[in-house]
């Protein structure tokens, strides 16, 4: 396992260099003076200049990246242009909202997808399969920016039920996770359907049931268990889209998160926050995918073997 982990490690170096390069030119070829934002278009030259220098804007583009990732084995992402606090506290202080909003959309997806996955593959080719399976895609076309107005729309402007947006008790918390996580329902019913079905069909569910078990023991105990395995990993991968796919939802919510304060920083042109958003978000997605990849690893040996066999 040791030699397994080593290698993933290894493969996160250029991955990570290659997130921080392309972020930190692609946030620089954004149009606009984050100086000209900051001190307004009818501010004195000198001024500019003065504030250009001070931030290190005037140096060339070239040195100013050498500069980011000298301080980034130090965890210094720099400071925020329009704050002046470090990028790195800031994010830290947006971080919880976002991954309390990530959580709440996973439970939704899931107590939703599981049961409904499940009973459309006992009942395969049934109206209920064939419904939720309509349901599932109608899910997944869906977009965040279509489905968040839609449900304020409907919730909080016309039936009152849901405040409309903002971070306050379990009610503000529902539509953003609605949102965020019907996507990951509809991905998840029809990954729990396909592995419970091609599960019920092996041949140790075909003695259990011979052996006069009860059917709900049959499917639980034994079918169910096994076809986790694939919905689990499918739940890790999707835990890090959800982090990093919060953006919108965050911003139609007003939900103060990780997501939102990227595009704050967008809008007042803050490279030094916008980079550290970006590749914070992108962090989390590598680490998380590479949790899965590596609990998966553990639970299949087979995988790791696959892994051995083709270094060498």
């Amino acid at each position: 396992m040791l030699p397994y982990i080593a290698r993933r490690l290894v493969m996160l170096i250029p991955v990570v260099l290659g997130v921080v390069t392309l972020v930190f030119f692609l946030i620089h070829m954004i149009p606009g003076d984050p100086v000209e934002i900051m001190l307004g278009e009818q501010a004195q030259a000198a001024d500019k200049e003065t504030l250009r220098r001070e931030l290190k804007l005037d140096r060339p583009i070239g040195e100013q990246y050498l500069v980011y990732l000298s301080g980034l084995p130090r965890a210094d992402l720099g400071r925020s242009i329009h704050s002046r606090e470090p990028v790195l506290q800031t994010i830290l202080k947006r971080f919880p909202a976002t991954l309390i909003l990530t959580l709440a959309a996973m439970i939704v997806a899931v107590l939703i997808a599981i049961p409904i996955g499940i009973l459309s593959a006992v009942r395969q080719y049934s109206l209920m399969d064939n419904v939720s399976m309509f349901v599932a895609l109608l899910g997944i076309s869906m977009p965040n920016f279509w489905l968040g107005p839609l449900l304020i729309l409907l919730f909080s402007i016309q039936l009152g039920w849901l405040p409309v947006s903002g971070m306050g008790g379990a009610q503000h918390l529902i539509l953003p996770a609605v949102t965020l996580g019907t996507a990951l329902a509809a991905i998840l019913t029809r990954m729990t359907r396909s592995s419970v079905l091609e599960v019920i069909r092996e041949q140790y569910i075909v003695t259990a049931r011979a052996k006069g078990l009860q059917e709900k023991v049959v499917l639980f105990k034994h079918a169910f268990k096994n076809a986790l395995i694939p919905v689990i990993t499918i739940l890790g991968l999707q835990f890090g889209a959800l982090l990093s796919g919060s953006i919108i939802t965050e911003t139609i919510f007003s939900w103060p998160g990780i997501g939102r304060l990227m595009i704050q920083a967008v809008n007042q042109r803050d490279y030094p926050l916008v980079q550290g958003c970006v590749l914070f978000i992108s962090l989390s997605y590598v680490l998380v995918n590479l949790a899965t990849d590596l609990l998966y690893g553990a639970a299949d040996p087979r995988i790791r073997i696959g892994v051995k066999e083709g270094h060498e």
